[in-house]
Parts: structure tokens; sequence; C-alpha cells
């Protein structure tokens, strides 16, 4: 089925990170389990009208436009692969088209609702550790992954940076500003010790009640925690404080390079979906100060 080669080479020749390599696992798995209920055992015999009835049953299965797009991507790149290697002469997802996906608006946080959310957390252990968390998120524009895969040794707060190590190794430094530094000295002088307890050995930045690394779980619960005592109407989420990162950096008037490089991405393509915010509060003044709008 060549899957291990697929992966290995995602890996190797793509730098793809683990959390991609596991995604691509699961969508084509899947895809060979539909194919293998069709009778058709080898994935490398596959032909067109096998793509269209898998595209068919994810869209009968009512899955989501964009969930359907990331598993067709994962298919069109495991038969590229195949292509590219000579197992395949031809490949069967040629000329499939995917369904739209209908452009949301960014949802992200006024400056208002960061200055709320971040004074939420007391003066406790464990709200000075929250306080870090919340500080580090909106100050970097780092994810979820990052932040709870962040070491003690990954912040310099001699000079106020934090290192990311990111994807497949492409390691940022990112600068986090006072209140961040002030939030993350506070909680690794005067709290992390007595949460990581007898767990001396703890490298993690963030860790629990058991002293050990925070979990995703974890994470997204004390966000929901202090978005309810912060009164935000919004769900709020790491990508949303993610969000707001970007979106008042380029309010604030970030290039868009310099803001690629800050929040890791190899596309500037996924960073300039951030101007259409900048573009509509724009229009928006343009609206409401010109006489003749």
């Amino acid at each position: 089925m060549q899957l291990e080669g697929f992966i290995d080479y995602l890996k190797n020749e793509k730098g793809k990170s683990h959390n991609t390599l596991e995604a691509y696992k699961r969508d084509i798995a899947g895809f060979f389990k539909f194919l293998d209920g069709r009778g058709t055992s080898e994935p490398d015999e596959a032909g067109n009208s096998d793509i269209v009835a898998f595209l068919m049953d994810l869209k009968d299965s009512g899955r989501a436009p964009a969930t359907i797009n990331r598993k067709m991507a994962s298919v069109r790149a495991y038969y590229n692969y195949l292509l590219e290697k000579g197992h395949i002469t031809q490949n069967p997802t040629a000329n499939i088209k995917t369904p739209k996906v209908e452009k949301k608006e960014i949802e992200y946080l006024t400056i208002e609702e960061v200055d709320k959310l971040l004074s939420m957390p007391d003066d406790s252990i464990r709200g000075r550790r929250d306080r870090a968390i919340l500080e580090l998120l909106y100050a970097t524009g780092i994810r979820v992954n990052e932040v709870i895969a962040a070491d003690v040794k990954d912040v310099n707060l001699r000079i106020g940076f934090f290192t990311c190590p990111g994807d497949a190794g492409k390691a940022r430094i990112i600068p986090i500003g006072r209140p961040a530094k002030a939030a993350v000295e506070e909680y690794i002088f005067n709290a992390r010790d007595m949460m990581v307890k007898d767990n001396k050995d703890e490298t993690a930045l963030f860790v629990n009640y058991y002293g050990k690394r925070m979990t995703r779980q974890g994470l997204w619960k004390i966000m929901r925690e202090y978005a309810s005592k912060a009164g935000l109407e919004q769900k709020l989420t790491p990508h949303i404080l993610r969000n707001s990162f970007a979106v008042h950096m380029v309010q604030n008037g970030a290039d868009l390079k310099s803001l690629q490089e800050l929040l890791g991405h190899e596309d500037i393509s996924a960073t300039q979906i951030y101007l259409s915010v900048t573009k509509n509060r724009i229009k928006d003044v343009y609206d409401k100060t010109h006489p003749r709008a």
C-alpha cells in the first residue's frame, strides 16, 4: 500500500510535523477502509470513479466541506507521491473538484476584551500560572500545542524572548512584551516549584496539579473558565487568542513578512487572511468619516 513510504517521505523530505503526519495517517487509513469496502484491496489500482465515490460518501455522511477538503488533500498528496515515485502512471485524483468552503470571518478579541481577560486570574499559585499562560499566548501568538510543548529553557527572561521549536524543528524566536515577561517570571520563581512538587526533573514550562506537563484538555479548560469570568460572549479558544495577536499586530502596522515569521506560517497566503480585517476596518472608518461616503 506504500503508506509507510509515504509517511516517511512526508517526514524526511517534506519536513512535516508529528501532528500533521498523524492527520495524514488517519485520512489515508479511512480512505483505504472505504476502498476495501468497495472490493479494491490495492489502493494503487483505484480509479477516478473510486475517488468520486469516496468524495460522495464523505458528503452523504454529513462531513463539513472543510473536513472533506482536508481528507481529499491527503488522498491527493498520497497519489502524487505514488506518481512521483513511479508506482502509478496516472493520478486518479486528477480533475476531481472538491466542495467550496465559505470564508468565515476571523474571530478575534478586541484589545479591551483581551485586557479584561488577562485581568481575570488572581494572585494564587494557580492564578499566577494561568496569567502566565494567557499573557504568553497573546504576546506570541503561538499555537496550543506549542505552549504545551514549551520547556522552561525556551524562555529567556533576561532579554525577553521565547524560543518556539515549531514544526519539523524549524525554531523561531519570538519577542515577549513586558507584561508577558513579568507574568512568566512571577510564575517561574513564585509558583512553578510549588506546582512541580516532587517532580524536580520535569522540564515543562507549564504544569498541572500533578506537577506534570499540562495537556491540551487542561489548557482549554483554563480558557473556558476565564472566558466565562470575563463575560466574553464568544467561545474563547487558544486559536482566537492567536488571531487576536495577529489582527492587533496588523492593525498597528506590522508587515506581513514579519508576521508570517512570528506565526510560523510556511506560506504567506495563510498570513494574508488577517489583511481582510484591516480592510474592513478601513472601510468602516471611511464610511463613518468621509462626507461623501
